[in-house]
């Protein structure tokens, strides 16, 4: 079987890779019935020599391949009849802009594998960017609040190497004894710790950090029962939460009204209440300066979070009273990082993590017959009809 590593062509440019030159190479050692090319990139974080000094072919020409790899959505003008892709492909949630796109799939009898599909059987993704969401969102943060309060002017992350470069500059400034809320449990929320942590910033319990005072900078990390709540006041288990969401509403004014930075890291589920509100906002309680929406759910669960921002310009100032944006510097303005392709700024660690996970949970599932049903439950299209699994997406299709 011959796998193609394709080039990104989404704008703006994204530079990472499914696997880094050393990933690829450590792929052909475990599989060395693979074939494996590399198409020609000028924008890859890993320059094409690398993987020619590894052994591999770089070319321009992909046709031959079986299974072709890569990051963000193919143009559909790039799109290659008959072959097996694997990209995010962004259209599993009907994302209207991306119609276009699965419509071409299918015309063009692409077997179509969305990196979002690849989960185990308990429906956990196996792979993606998360983490490196997490650290990033976590690093520009805390860079919105030294350039709020003209406090310190630290490098965009995008110029940084690589996390440890990130952690050495955060390091290097001192912040005053402000308390940092940080929601989520999955990886995006961890990477996000990581980067609090590194920083030597001490984590408190919940109770603590809503009722003391600390001469230090500190922070909670927050599940869905901590800043949410029954209507009725019971108290159960987050598994009622997550199958009647309806029943609860927002308890996070607690929160907002101590917090001075509000990391926000949660995956947030269909009918599930907001989070953060205007009301929360307007309140002259509220303390919060910087609100770091990793998540970036446009009008959805952080009221303040009216559009995405982007990393050439990752901040953005927001005035409750008036629910408008406003320059950042203004006296009353909560300032908002809302950057919705935070991993893009991290495109060497991010590049390597994902092709490390991606050789050890995805390709063997082409040698070993898809034995634990991975490629299968991922297959979003065949034969250019929809699977199964992902028949709700006709509707969709037909533009309907």
């Amino acid at each position: 079987m011959k796998f193609g590593i394709i080039k990104e062509r989404k704008n703006p440019p994204d530079r990472r890779v499914v696997f880094s030159p050393e990933e690829l190479k450590q792929a052909q050692i475990q599989f060395p019935e693979a074939v494996f090319k590399v198409e020609s990139s000028n924008i890859r974080v890993f320059p094409d020599e690398q993987y020619t000094e590894k052994g591999f072919e770089v070319t321009t020409e992909m046709e031959d391949c079986d299974v072709l790899i890569g990051v963000k959505e193919v143009p559909i003008d790039a799109l290659i009849s008959n072959k097996k892709y694997f990209f995010f492909s962004h259209t599993i949630k009907k994302q209207p802009y991306n119609r276009k796109l699965l419509q071409a799939i299918l015309e063009k009898n692409i077997e179509m594998y969305d990196h979002e599909t690849l989960v185990d059987e308990n429906k956990h993704r196996l792979i993606g960017f998360g983490r490196y969401a997490g650290i990033v969102g976590a690093y520009n943060g805390i860079r919105a609040f030294g350039l709020k309060y003209e406090l310190f002017n630290i490098p965009k992350a995008e110029t940084l190497p690589d996390q440890k470069a990130l952690i050495e500059r955060l390091r290097k400034n001192r912040l005053p004894n402000i308390k940092i809320v940080l929601t989520g449990s999955g990886k995006v929320a961890y990477g996000a710790k990581e980067m609090l942590d590194a920083m030597k910033i001490k984590q408190v319990s919940v109770a603590d950090y809503l009722s003391k005072s600390y001469d230090e900078p500190v922070y909670t990390f927050i599940d869905v029962l901590d800043y949410n709540k029954r209507k009725d006041g019971q108290v159960l288990d987050k598994y009622d939460f997550y199958n009647n969401p309806q029943e609860y509403e927002s308890d996070f004014e607690k929160f907002s009204n101590v917090s001075d930075i509000f990391i926000a890291g949660h995956f947030y589920g269909d009918g599930a209440p907001v989070i953060l509100t205007q009301q929360m906002m307007r309140s002259p309680k509220c303390k919060l300066k910087v609100v770091a929406d990793v998540s970036c759910d446009i009008d959805g669960p952080i009221a303040c979070t009216i559009r995405p921002s982007t990393i050439a310009d990752p901040i953005y100032g927001y005035l409750p009273s008036e629910h408008k944006e406003v320059p950042y510097t203004h006296p009353a303005a909560i300032v908002v990082m809302a950057v919705d392709n935070l991993p893009c700024e991290l495109p060497k660690d991010a590049s390597e993590g994902f092709g490390k996970v991606f050789l050890e949970k995805i390709i063997p599932a082409f040698y070993n017959n898809d034995k634990d049903g991975i490629l299968q439950r991922a297959k979003i299209t065949e034969n250019g009809k929809l699977t199964p699994r992902f028949a709700y997406l006709q509707n969709y299709v037909d533009g309907k």
